[in-house]
Protein backbone atom coordinates (compact mmCIF):
# COMPACT_ATOMS: atom_id res chain seq x y z
CA UNK A 1 0.00 0.00 0.00
CA UNK A 2 1.27 3.56 -1.08
CA UNK A 3 2.06 5.87 1.30
CA UNK A 4 -0.52 8.97 1.37
CA UNK A 5 1.06 12.26 1.11
CA UNK A 6 -0.34 14.70 4.06
CA UNK A 7 -2.79 16.17 2.41
CA UNK A 8 -3.97 12.86 0.83
CA UNK A 9 -4.15 11.55 4.20
CA UNK A 10 -6.37 14.61 5.72
CA UNK A 11 -8.77 13.91 2.71
CA UNK A 12 -8.44 10.11 3.89
CA UNK A 13 -9.64 11.56 7.09
CA UNK A 14 -12.38 13.42 5.68
CA UNK A 15 -13.88 10.58 3.57
CA UNK A 16 -13.58 7.73 6.29
CA UNK A 17 -15.70 9.95 8.65
CA UNK A 18 -18.17 10.86 5.89
CA UNK A 19 -18.18 7.36 4.56
CA UNK A 20 -18.91 8.58 1.14
CA UNK A 21 -18.91 12.51 -0.06
CA UNK A 22 -19.14 14.66 -3.15
CA UNK A 23 -15.95 17.28 -3.49
CA UNK A 24 -18.02 19.69 -1.89
CA UNK A 25 -18.74 17.86 1.22
CA UNK A 26 -15.20 16.46 1.59
CA UNK A 27 -13.95 20.86 1.28
CA UNK A 28 -16.43 21.48 3.85
CA UNK A 29 -15.48 18.68 6.51
CA UNK A 30 -11.68 20.23 6.38
CA UNK A 31 -10.99 22.63 9.53
CA UNK A 32 -9.16 24.74 6.43
CA UNK A 33 -9.95 28.22 7.22
CA UNK A 34 -10.16 29.57 4.50
CA UNK A 35 -11.36 26.02 2.74
CA UNK A 36 -8.84 24.93 0.06
CA UNK A 37 -9.82 25.26 -3.55
CA UNK A 38 -12.15 23.05 -5.16
CA UNK A 39 -10.24 22.19 -8.02
CA UNK A 40 -7.30 21.42 -5.84
CA UNK A 41 -9.21 19.21 -3.78
CA UNK A 42 -10.54 17.11 -6.54
CA UNK A 43 -7.44 16.56 -8.02
CA UNK A 44 -6.02 15.27 -4.50
CA UNK A 45 -9.09 12.97 -4.49
CA UNK A 46 -8.69 11.94 -8.29
CA UNK A 47 -5.00 10.66 -7.45
CA UNK A 48 -6.39 9.12 -4.34
CA UNK A 49 -8.11 7.26 -6.81
CA UNK A 50 -5.49 6.42 -9.67
CA UNK A 51 -4.01 5.02 -6.09
CA UNK A 52 -6.52 2.37 -5.56
CA UNK A 53 -7.61 4.14 -2.26
CA UNK A 54 -10.81 6.35 -3.27
CA UNK A 55 -14.04 4.82 -5.47
CA UNK A 56 -16.98 6.79 -7.26
CA UNK A 57 -20.74 6.82 -7.76
CA UNK A 58 -21.37 9.00 -11.27
CA UNK A 59 -24.17 11.15 -11.29
CA UNK A 60 -23.82 12.33 -15.14
CA UNK A 61 -20.96 14.58 -14.39
CA UNK A 62 -21.04 14.72 -11.03
CA UNK A 63 -19.15 11.94 -8.82
CA UNK A 64 -19.67 10.86 -5.34
CA UNK A 65 -16.47 9.44 -3.41
CA UNK A 66 -16.13 6.43 -1.19
CA UNK A 67 -13.33 4.96 0.50
CA UNK A 68 -11.31 1.95 -0.87
CA UNK A 69 -9.46 1.00 2.03
CA UNK A 70 -10.54 0.98 5.38
CA UNK A 71 -8.89 3.59 8.02
CA UNK A 72 -7.74 0.19 9.51
CA UNK A 73 -6.03 -1.22 6.60
CA UNK A 74 -4.01 2.22 6.12
CA UNK A 75 -3.40 1.95 10.07
CA UNK A 76 -2.03 -1.32 9.96
CA UNK A 77 0.06 -0.27 7.03
CA UNK A 78 1.47 2.50 8.17
CA UNK A 79 2.60 0.76 11.67
CA UNK A 80 4.62 -1.74 9.56
CA UNK A 81 6.01 1.08 7.59
CA UNK A 82 6.90 2.98 10.48
CA UNK A 83 8.83 0.10 12.21
CA UNK A 84 10.26 -1.24 9.23
CA UNK A 85 11.76 2.60 8.86
CA UNK A 86 12.57 3.68 12.20
CA UNK A 87 12.56 0.64 15.06
CA UNK A 88 14.06 -1.96 12.71
CA UNK A 89 11.03 -4.37 12.27
CA UNK A 90 11.05 -4.76 16.54
CA UNK A 91 7.79 -3.98 17.78
CA UNK A 92 9.92 -4.20 21.15
CA UNK A 93 11.72 -0.81 20.05
CA UNK A 94 8.59 1.03 19.24
CA UNK A 95 6.75 0.05 22.33
CA UNK A 96 10.35 1.10 24.37
CA UNK A 97 10.32 4.36 22.75
CA UNK A 98 6.70 4.84 23.33
CA UNK A 99 7.15 4.55 26.96
CA UNK A 100 10.02 5.77 27.67
CA UNK A 101 8.93 9.07 25.51
CA UNK A 102 5.48 9.61 25.09
CA UNK A 103 3.16 7.97 27.68
CA UNK A 104 1.95 9.58 30.99
CA UNK A 105 2.32 7.82 34.19
CA UNK A 106 -1.07 7.07 33.70
CA UNK A 107 -0.88 5.98 29.81
CA UNK A 108 2.25 3.95 31.69
CA UNK A 109 -0.32 2.30 34.19
CA UNK A 110 -3.09 1.93 31.30
CA UNK A 111 -0.54 -0.09 28.90
CA UNK A 112 0.82 -2.63 32.18
CA UNK A 113 -3.60 -3.17 33.11
CA UNK A 114 -3.55 -4.05 29.44
CA UNK A 115 -1.06 -6.49 29.39
CA UNK A 116 -1.82 -7.99 32.73
CA UNK A 117 -5.51 -8.64 31.15
CA UNK A 118 -3.75 -10.29 28.54
CA UNK A 119 -2.00 -12.29 29.93
CA UNK A 120 -4.71 -13.88 32.17
CA UNK A 121 -7.22 -14.05 29.38
CA UNK A 122 -4.27 -15.84 27.41
CA UNK A 123 -4.75 -18.78 30.53
CA UNK A 124 -7.12 -21.52 30.53
CA UNK A 125 -9.92 -21.26 33.17
CA UNK A 126 -8.15 -22.82 35.75
CA UNK A 127 -5.11 -20.96 35.69
CA UNK A 128 -6.11 -17.40 36.08
CA UNK A 129 -5.36 -16.01 39.24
Amino acid sequence: MEELTKTEERIMQALWKLKKAFIKDVIDHLPDDPKPPYNTISSVVRILERKGYVGFKAYGKTYEYFPLISKMEYRASSLKRMLAQYFDNSPTALVSFMVEETLSQREKQQLLDLLHDSENSSKPDGDAH
